[in-house]
Order: structure tokens, then sequence, then C-alpha cells
């Protein structure tokens, strides 16, 4: 399993992500996923994409949307097959809860769980990208509006991540400038009065998971 999970955008070690795919980089083919942003305005969600892309490119990558609302319903084998064509998958920050419920709709938690498990593409993002992936979702809900999984979708939120990481992941820590950075402070205080050990990122740092190896940078 090869995980680059980002506090925020590219965060400070892009290499590491390129050095997680296999042969040379140009040209390569990139899905980015951005339903994290599906409650925004139809402006807004379009200029975050574009962002995504012009700094995909600069990595000398080849970025395409993969909306998945357009295969809801479809399952995850064809999820999977769509997949498939591609080496790298990017998946933005926005509403974890909308990513999740998005996932759940397309079979995309199914496939990216099965392809990861056989290491067949690298799985990349940031902030909800990579918190969709603890084993549970709680405590986001300080920082992410749930309630527009309802609003949107007239359904009950998903509240069980994908699993594919140990535990939760909280992005923007002690990171001024970040409108999040208060919240998301609280959300990783409150997980520490718990008791319940999670991994706490400040903007630039990034997650790389190799294997069986975790490693903070």
């Amino acid at each position: 399993m090869r995980l680059y999970l980002s506090s925020f955008r590219l965060g400070d070690h892009a290499e590491r992500l390129l050095a997680l795919l296999p042969g040379g980089t140009t040209g390569r083919p990139v899905a980015v996923v951005g339903n994290a942003m599906d409650a925004e305005s139809p402006q807004a969600r379009a200029a975050g994409m574009r962002r995504e892309a012009t700094a995909l490119r600069g990595l000398g990558l080849d970025p395409v949307e993969l909306d998945l609302r357009d295969h809801a319903g479809g399952g995850a084998g064809e999820l999977a097959g769509v997949l498939a064509c591609h080496d790298l998958v990017w998946l933005r920050g926005g509403n974890v809860f909308m990513l999740r419920q998005a996932m759940a709709r397309s079979g995309a938690d199914a496939a990216f769980t099965a392809l990861l498990g056989r290491d067949a593409l690298v799985y990349a993002g940031y902030s909800a990208g990579a918190c969709v992936l603890a084993p549970s979702l709680r405590g986001l809900e300080h920082c992410d509006d749930v309630t527009a999984v309802r609003r949107v979708y007239g359904e009950e939120p998903v509240w069980d991540g994908l699993g594919l990481i140990d535990r939760p992941f909280v992005p923007h820590v002690d990171s001024p400038g970040h409108p999040e950075t208060v919240l998301l402070g609280q959300v990783s205080a409150a997980y520490r009065a718990a008791g319940t050990a999670h991994h706490a990122l400040r903007d630039g740092q990034v997650l790389v998971v190799r294997d069986r190896e975790q490693r903070l940078f």
C-alpha cells in the first residue's frame, strides 16, 4: 500500500509523492477527486479543481477529474475499472463527510480498499482526502459541516472511515494563517483528552505510508 497524505495541498515534500511512482513521472495519468467540495458553489468547486490541476501539472503529471457523482450506483467494480487506468489518485480537501458519502454512493470506498490492498495504485491527497482513510470520522464534525450530507443528498451521513490508516488524521494543527487551525487544534486536543492516538500534522507536513512503514515528514 502506498499513501501520500498531506496536511495542506502538496505539502513540502512532493518529491516523496513522485518517489512512490515507479519509473518516470512525465505525463503519468492522475485521477483528481474533488467531491469533498460538492457542497460548495459550482464556481468555487471549479476554481478549486483548477488549482489542483495546475499544481499537479507542475510536477509533470497529467491530471483528469474523476467525479464520483458520475458513478453513483455503479458499484466498486465499475470504479475499480476506471481507477485501473491511473497510476495515482489525488483527493483534495474540503468536507470529509461529503467525500465519504460520495465514496459510499459510488463504491469508491470498496474499490480503493481492494486496489490499495494489492498495491495497484498510489492514493494521495490532503485534509479531507486523508481524513477519510481513518477508522472513524467521529470528532471531525467539530470542524466540517456534517449536515451538508442531508442537505445535498437527503441521506444520513456515513461515520465510518475506510480504515486504511490506523488512527484519525488531523490536518492544519498549529498552522497560523489557515482558517481551520483553531478548530482542528481543538479536535486534536479532544482526541488527546480521550486517550485517542491520532496523526496531528502542521501544514507542510506529510505522512507517507509504504507497505507497513509509516513516516512523518
